[in-house]
């Protein structure tokens, strides 16, 4: 590690409309990936600020859910506009703190922003429903609320687009947030924070807790929280799931992944290896719809290889902001620690006696020594059983794994334990259509290598990649962040009264004549 500097500035918690860095905090180290140096310090809440944010949010909810809601859409398109202007600022952070590229940066952010257009049309998507005369002079009709304070637990690697999943749709609903982001690139948050603030969002509807488990755990635990939006690793989503459920919660809690990419022998061969480079290191693979299997079924995995490779040599790997006016395809890995694991796979594969076509490891760049850089990776003749393959590796690590048929594509893709996201590749409508039927898994693509959805519609995936019952943005969204009440009402005409309508004694249960 880098010594740090006692000069270097405390990233605080944002509460009640202010950045807040308490006297004697806990704090964590925050690096700049590509250097490997320590560019601030964390500070990590403890059970008062952990109180102090829930408190303030209350407040706020109490606040925020008495506005009408042509005021809060007001305020959404505020937040949009500020948005669309500042999103350099923004892809500039998220670069330094995380080390992808900032064209990468730019694009995380723009699909978040799909998320808040989406919910500056909340009325639509909140309203109740109402039925006339349900039973003689009765009606019926349900409306729509907020939950109160909800708990966002966002992961390191889309610090700005992760977060936009959840908040946009939890505020326009009525509910108040409280955001704890990753402690390896908490700035966003922070960002996002001051411009909610400048947008006119009441103070304590937005709350950025800073911290470790203690700050998790302390949302998964107060009663004063109702619900908890998480996305990060299967073993996390699953704790997130169980003890959030435990204590009453409503959770959605997204988990790991293992993406396949079907490749059958008619593909089109030069779009496979562009589209598997793409989405195996575009992002020095950390994220969650990363195609990190290709299953090729044969003849076609040599020359797929070949021109895998091919490409692979072309690619430029260096510090995420560039250098020069050019940036690099590829950035660093986001900590040290990271970087070595994932080296680790590589040796695993090779001890089970996979081929290593192309080696990532030890890989520097020049002028970054320090940095936590990992080069792209292909791998050949992975045996199945091997950690390998059926591990989650996060990072730029592409496997080939030859196959003899369609079928056999399918069943190793449904024998898996993640669901997330698939996709193949082929010119057969005919076999696309029968993917589609046949694979167990939330998102997939056809010819397209990463299908995360439009943000009307919901993403999220199946088996040990979701635990809970709602999916992120969208219409489970809007469902998730709301409930519904039931209105039975009876209004008695003033023609009528002092009369027999009113139905006399019956003790009976109400019946429908």
């Amino acid at each position: 590690m880098t010594i740090t500097d006692t000069a270097i500035r405390t990233t605080g918690h944002w509460i009640e409309g202010a950045e807040q860095v308490p006297e004697g905090a806990r704090t964590a180290p925050v690096f700049n990936p590509a250097t490997g140096e320590v560019t601030s310090h964390l500070a990590l809440a403890d059970e008062s600020v952990i109180d102090l944010a829930i408190r303030t949010a209350q407040r706020g909810f109490e606040e925020w859910s008495g506005y009408s809601i042509a005021k809060r859409q007001t305020v959404l398109f505020a937040f949009r506009e500020l948005l669309n202007a500042r999103r350099d600022e923004l892809a500039a952070i998220i670069t330094a703190e995380h080390g992808k590229v900032l064209s990468d940066a730019m694009g995380e952010i723009l699909r978040g922003q799909e998320v808040v257009e989406l919910a500056c049309g909340f009325p639509h998507l909140t309203k109740g429903e109402f039925s006339e005369n349900a039973s003689t002079g009765i009606d019926v009709y349900s409306i729509k609320q907020a939950l109160g304070v909800v708990g966002i637990i966002s992961p390191f690697n889309f610090p700005a687009m992760v977060p936009m999943w959840f908040f946009p749709v939890a505020i326009a609903a009525g509910n108040a947030v409280i955001l704890k982001p990753s402690e390896k690139d908490p700035s966003a948050a922070l960002w996002m924070a001051r411009l909610w603030a400048e947008a006119g969002l009441p103070a304590g509807v937005f709350t950025v807790l800073q911290g470790d488990k203690l700050a998790v755990d302390g949302l998964l635990t107060d009663p004063r929280v109702q619900a908890i939006s998480f996305v990060g690793s299967t073993p996390i989503a699953q704790y997130i799931y169980e003890e959030a459920s435990r204590n009453g919660k409503r959770v959605q809690a997204l988990g790991g992944a293992k993406n396949h990419m079907l490749v059958l022998p008619d593909a089109d061969l030069d779009l496979v290896a562009d589209q598997a480079v793409n989405a195996g290191y575009g992002a020095a693979g950390e994220r969650c719809m990363a195609i990190s299997v290709v299953l090729a079924v044969e003849p076609v995995a040599d020359e797929l290889i070949e021109k895998i490779s091919e490409r692979i040599g072309r690619l430029k790997v260096g510090a995420g902001a560039g250098a020069d006016g050019v940036e690099p395809d590829m950035g660093p890995l986001i900590t040290r620690e990271h970087r070595d694991k994932v080296a680790s796979y590589i040796d695993v594969a090779e001890a089970d006696g996979a081929r290593i076509v192309v080696d990532g490891r030890g890989y520097q760049v020049e002028g970054c020594e320090s940095g936590f850089f990992f080069g792209p990776t292909l791998i050949d003749e992975l045996p199945l059983h091997s950690q390998a393959y059926t591990e989650e590796i996060f990072g730029p690590v592409l496997q080939v794994i030859r196959i003899g048929s369609f079928q056999e594509g399918v069943e190793l893709i449904n024998s898996g334990r993640f669901g997330n996201g698939t996709s193949i590749f082929t010119n057969d409508g005919g076999a696309a259509r029968r993917f589609q039927h046949e694979v167990q898994v939330g998102m997939i693509g056809i010819n397209v290598p990463i299908p995360v959805p439009v943000a009307y519609h919901s993403f999220g995936g199946w088996k040990q990649s979701l635990f809970g019952d709602a999916k992120a943005y969208g219409p489970h969204g809007f469902e998730f962040f709301t409930r519904e009440k039931a209105v039975t009402s009876r209004w008695t005409d003033p023609a009528r009264r002092g009369g027999a309508e009113h139905g006399g004694l019956d003790l009976g249960f109400p019946q429908n004549q």
